[in-house]
């Protein structure tokens, strides 16, 4: 008898734990994804601000399922789900036959009908976003360490994050941490301690899926930190050289975006009603509709819970949980069994702001502190796949924390060779500011000197 084909795409939580739950179940199990290794998401802020290196935080994915004998892992990219035919195709042709079809394919950044922002504002997604990050931030201080004109040299020395969600908080957060700490003995021009970190969120306070009390305690420890947050603040430009926010045109060299969402493209070529951001409208059996062997799971579904009023959160523990329950769908199918709806179990949100500090809502306890901070550490330690990643992490966070330096704080990938010259090749070359009467604010509030005007940007 022929054993039921099950395809997860995606390896990631969702797809990893749908095909972990049926390592002794009498199926074929291939898992198909782009990159070879599965990423720990919630900690790649860490890898873009030097506190970790990749392999940290990533493992192969055949590693993980060596010893599942009944799996199989294909690196490659799905374009189109054929689920009349129950068979996807892949970018170079091929396609696969499916008996169950699990899609777990995860997110990428919205940038809200602006794709070009992407080239000046990169997301956080993947390690290659999390190394292109660190290298503009190792950048900035470098070309401001040869910059001698105090305007420009300003610029090179202002980050901002646009999106004041978790990933937005800690990434603000680490950043003042390496100016204030990790880096201010390293120059001899500047001094790093000098730089402005600034977030920005689009709606009234940041933090918006944690009870308000967290948000503001949240603020005031971004704030004790020296970052600047300006809540209530759209973005409506990014371009080289400068950010336009709230009317206001603001000279900076690197931009970090953290805010929105948009599910893969693949979702398209799905039979079923998505929302806005893409994502496919999935049954209480996290299926499409008309299809009950098609799986959609995790940041790529949009499950409705009336206990949220919307859609379950996208974050690690709601992959994890439908990854499972796939998996326990699948089985009982082969055991024809009644299928039972999937039901979240909230286990609490954690964010953390900066060394030693951290927010947490759990059931109905909010606090912050150390204690959060020491929940969020474990939590994050235990979900990490594989004990060589755990150990050095711990080690890593330890050192990090006694001594306040960041041990990862190298500028790789194709910076090295011409892209590196053509950067360092004169000093001054920063973005230029737009041209036309925008007034350019500083990153205190107060307008630069230098004969800029002092009428907002038309918004």
């Amino acid at each position: 008898m022929t054993r039921p084909h099950v395809v997860i795409i995606g390896g990631g939580f969702g797809g990893l734990y749908t095909a972990q739950g049926l390592a002794d179940a009498p199926v074929r199990i291939t898992v198909i994804d782009r990159q070879n290794h599965h990423l720990f998401q919630p900690m790649l802020y860490q890898v873009a601000t030097a506190a970790l290196s990749d392999a940290d935080i990533a493992s192969p994915i055949r590693s993980i399922l060596r010893d599942q004998s009944n799996a199989e892992v294909i690196l490659g990219e799905v374009t189109n789900v054929q689920t009349a035919e129950r068979r996807i195709v892949m970018a170079d042709g091929s396609f696969l036959n499916y008996d169950y079809l699990v899609l777990a394919t995860g997110v990428r950044h919205s940038y809200f009908g602006h794709d070009e922002w992407e080239a000046f504002a990169p997301g956080l997604k993947s390690l290659e976003d999390a190394e292109e990050i660190r290298k503009r931030v190792l950048l900035a201080f470098e070309r401001a360490e040869r910059e001698g004109d105090p305007v420009k040299r300003h610029a090179h020395l202002t980050f901002i994050v646009i999106g004041g969600g978790p990933t937005g908080v800690e990434v603000a957060g680490a950043l003042a941490e390496i100016r204030r700490y990790a880096l201010r003995r390293d120059f001899r021009r500047i001094d790093p301690r000098e730089a402005t970190v600034m977030l920005l969120e689009g709606g009234e306070r940041i933090l918006t899926s944690y009870p308000p009390e967290l948000s503001e305690k949240a603020k005031y420890e971004l704030r004790r930190l020296g970052v600047e947050v300006r809540e209530s603040t759209l973005v409506t430009d990014v371009r080289p050289g400068y950010v336009v926010a709230g009317g206001w045109t603001i000279p900076t060299q690197t931009v970090v975006w953290a805010a929105g969402n948009v599910a893969s493209p693949l979702m398209k070529t799905l039979d079923c009603p998505l929302d806005r951001s893409g994502r496919p409208m999935v049954e209480p059996d996290c299926t499409i509709p008309g299809h009950p062997e098609v799986f959609v799971i995790g940041d790529t579904a949009h499950f409705h819970d009336d206990r949220y009023g919307g859609p379950l959160p996208p974050i690690c523990p709601t992959a994890i949980q439908q990854g499972q329950y796939a998996a326990r769908t699948i089985r009982g199918d082969l055991a024809r069994k009644t299928r039972r709806p999937f039901v979240y179990w909230d286990k609490g949100q954690l964010a953390v702001i900066g060394r030693g500090h951290a927010v947490a809502d759990i059931w109905k306890l909010h606090f912050g502190g150390m204690i959060a901070w020491l929940l969020w550490a474990f939590v994050h330690i235990y979900f990490l796949i594989g004990f060589r990643s755990r150990v050095s992490v711990m080690l890593q966070w330890a050192w990090n924390y006694f001594t306040y330096q960041r041990g990862a704080r190298l500028i790789t990938s194709s910076w090295s060779a011409s892209v590196g010259r053509r950067l360092l090749a004169r000093p001054g070359n920063a973005g230029e500011l737009p041209p036309g009467p925008p007034s350019v604010l500083n990153t205190t509030g107060e307008h630069l000197a230098a004969g800029l005007s002092s009428t907002p940007a038309s918004s």
